[in-house]
């Protein structure tokens, strides 16, 4: 059974920041989310504020509220915001506190480690509960070199790159595994960040808080993990940042250990400048899809939109331009699904076509 949780996202749900939050409200294996703390859309449904579509996870204002709503104290507190800069303010920090207070076990997604924090640990000894910081790295022992084992693997791996960091590459990919899978196809998800781990993903870890001598070797481990254990039909790896993005080198790292054979292109068209990094322009579609079919030796085989500020016309408007300019199926999975992305590696991989235990029926874009 899935654990009870609340996840905190204070004036972050729907935003950049908030992207723990936006992804544990649409999908998890791992946790029930009970509802999600942010005083600035209380009385809200999660989904529906984030998709439009009431998926029963209402938003509270606070620890108190939340309890007094659901009648009892859910077994865990999930920190979810994910801030460029990573460490808390006096009053996080004694939010946190409260919700231990409370009785509720800490899952911290920030690269500032609780159980490395004397003042948390202290607070979590004297409530009696547990912390899990989600992205601290395994001991040096446990660290995988890169073997060039990846080139032993002889199912499709795919990756889901973007052109900037939260453009929404891990919603893509989740949403892309589970139409596969109800084609009846064994489609495995890597998960190379916090989110995705938290989610549920069987197999992955978090690659920022790796050093570079072991990020490489890490992603190609959890992919072998999968591939020896489960021997799924297809693979598919969660991207991070961006291959062009001068401020992170994760992208590289999926890239080298993963080796996948085909990639799909995250971007949002209406961002013009990085997240988080104002005075650094997004890199056209262009740029990216010749840099990292460089870098890569794999082609870019279809292209998934960011909707944020844009309509609904001018996302659809947009999937035209983008088939046209670049011959390249092109969808917004949030709006109509991965059919065409499915389709596509049907086209590309054709030996998918074997595995498959249903007719396969695509669907068109409405």
């Amino acid at each position: 059974m899935k654990a009870n949780a609340l996840v905190y996202s204070e004036n972050e749900l729907g935003k950049i920041d908030g992207k723990v939050a936006n992804g544990l409200v649409r999908y998890s294996e791992k946790y029930q989310i009970d509802g999600i703390i942010d005083s600035t859309k209380a009385g809200l449904d999660a989904g529906e504020y984030l998709d439009g579509t009431k998926n029963g996870v209402q938003i509270y204002s606070g620890v108190d509220d939340a309890i007094e709503n659901l009648g009892y104290v859910p077994e865990y507190f999930i920190y979810g915001i994910a801030p460029l800069a990573s460490f808390l303010d006096k009053k996080q920090r004694a939010i946190i506190f409260y919700a231990m207070k409370k009785g509720m076990n800490i899952v911290n997604g920030l690269p500032e480690f609780f159980t490395e924090d004397e003042e948390f640990m202290k607070k979590a000894g004297e409530y009696g509960v547990q912390i899990y910081d989600i992205r601290k790295a395994p001991q040096r022992k446990d660290l995988h070199n890169f073997s060039g084992r990846i080139n032993e693997v002889d199912t499709p791996v795919i990756a889901v790159l973007g052109t900037d960091c939260a453009v929404g590459k891990r919603t893509t990919a989740v949403n892309l595994v589970a139409a596969l899978k109800q084609q009846g196809i064994n489609a495995a998800f890597i998960a190379t960040g916090q989110t995705g781990l938290l989610q549920g993903s069987k197999y992955g870890i978090a690659i920022d808080v790796l050093s570079s001598g072991f990020a490489t070797g890490e992603v190609e481990n959890a992919i072998m993990q999968s591939y020896e254990n489960d021997h799924p039909d297809i693979i598919v790896v969660e991207g991070q940042g961006a291959l062009s993005h001068p401020a992170f080198t994760s992208s590289s790292a999926i890239v080298r250990g993963a080796m996948p054979d085909a990639i799909i292109l995250q971007h949002p068209p209406r961002r013009i400048k990085h997240c988080d990094y104002p005075d650094i322009p997004m890199p056209t579609l262009e740029s990216e899809i010749e840099l990292i079919e460089t870098f890569s030796k794999s082609n870019v085989i279809a292209i998934t939109l960011n909707h944020e500020d844009m309509t609904d016309d001018e996302v659809e408007n947009t999937i035209v331009e983008y088939e046209y300019k670049y011959e390249l199926p092109t969808t917004d999975v949030l709006k109509y699904g991965c059919a065409k992305l499915v389709e596509k590696l049907f086209e590309v991989f054709p030996e998918l076509l074997k595995s498959r235990s249903v007719i396969w029926q695509p669907q068109e874009l409405k």
